[in-house]
């Protein structure tokens, strides 16, 4: 037996059994990440057990289905977000054009001065909403230049690589800027009136991500998504919500917001739309999201080229169509799945009261 490939094997099963651990230390929390790498990595494992080891030993064969069972158990969480799966989202077939709008989210980078390339991006695709992230008072000044098309903004320049802007074709009203868990953490939370005149509650976030250099654990990032999530449970309002969320589409607690919310993923069936890293081809997964209630079937969703940040950005358009979109489902909740998103709100001493609740005047 080559003790390499033993001990290869060792690390792709604690890599892939790691997350079942619910604990929020970032090492743990990490691993939801790089899902179709380790499912890569199995793969080769599989293919150079199969060519180095004796196929006649039940050791190798052992060490075989190991991978086996770790490749598909990474392929199991990033199917959905393949073509192969059932679209969560209807395709709009007939899109008012009163009745759609599109959203723009991107993380700037705050050291990234390539603003010429940016707005080029937002003047050519044109959305109807622009949300950044990591905008700080050099960005704000470069993104005034928008105000002559997209009049309606809210802004929150800061240093700390969360400042926050929305600007907005579309009118925003009932606008407020929140501290939900940390207190130089903002969050943004709006009413936006489509052209038809239908008010659409807007949450725009960007909690810190679980990381050896900001918070060693996830407990706040993962606070803020499920106040956010219980706050539009019940809520009859078309919602959308937006942002980096510093956490993969696929992970527990992504799948925790969604069940808790009752929101939809117009990924699913469609596309991972990798956003981050934009610079590392090989080591890249999807940090930046867009979800959203029933209301909406998905006309077009897209990464948009590099801009000179280390995230690419999202355009997704939408279409209010409530009657075609009210069999719609995504994940339901379970009694475990409660507890635990309780047992998360209480450490951190919030609750879904703290998150604002905007509609039109």
């Amino acid at each position: 037996m080559k003790i390499p490939i033993v001990i290869a094997t060792v690390m792709l099963l604690a890599a892939t059994l790691l997350p079942l651990w619910r604990h929020p230390h970032w090492l743990v929390r990490g691993m939801d990440f790089p899902r179709m790498q380790l499912a890569a990595a199995a793969s080769l494992l599989i293919l150079i057990q199969v060519i180095s080891l004796d196929l006649a030993k039940i050791q190798t064969w052992a060490l075989i289905g190991i991978s086996l069972v770790c490749l598909a158990w990474q392929l199991r969480w990033v199917m959905p977000y393949t073509v192969f799966w059932r679209s969560e989202v209807k395709t709009t077939k007939k899109p008012l054009p009163n009745r759609k709008f599109s959203i723009l989210t991107a993380n700037v980078l705050t050291p990234n001065r390539q603003a010429d390339a940016f707005l080029k991006l937002v003047n050519q695709y044109a959305p109807d909403v622009l949300v950044t992230l990591e905008s700080d008072q050099w960005w704000e000044r470069h993104l005034d230049t928008l105000k002559a098309d997209m009049p309606y903004s809210m802004k929150c320049p800061l240093d700390n690589l969360y400042g926050m802007h929305v600007y907005s074709r579309l009118p925003l009203e009932d606008t407020e800027i929140s501290y939900l868990v940390e207190d130089d953490i903002p969050s943004m939370h709006a009413q936006v009136k489509l052209r038809s005149g239908d008010p659409v509650r807007m949450h725009f976030l960007h909690p810190a991500p679980p990381s050896p250099t900001e918070n060693s654990e996830s407990a706040e990032r993962d606070a803020e998504l499920v106040i956010v999530a219980r706050s539009v449970r019940d809520s009859d309002q078309p919602v959308v919500v937006t942002g980096d969320l510093n956490d993969v589409a696929w992970s527990a607690t992504t799948r925790l917001f969604r069940k808790l919310s009752g929101l939809l993923d117009p990924r699913v069936g469609r596309g991972i739309f990798n956003t981050f890293h934009a610079k590392y081809p090989f080591v890249r997964w999807p940090l930046d999201h867009l979800f959203h209630s029933y209301h909406f079937t998905v006309t077009s969703i897209k990464r948009l080229p590099y801009f000179g940040s280390d995230h690419f950005a999202l355009l997704t358009e939408l279409s209010y169509s409530p009657a075609r979109g009210k069999d719609q489902e995504g994940l339901m909740a379970e009694a475990d799945d409660k507890s635990w998103a309780l047992s998360i709100a209480e450490e951190q001493d919030v609750s879904a009261e703290d998150v604002p609740n905007p509609k039109a005047r």
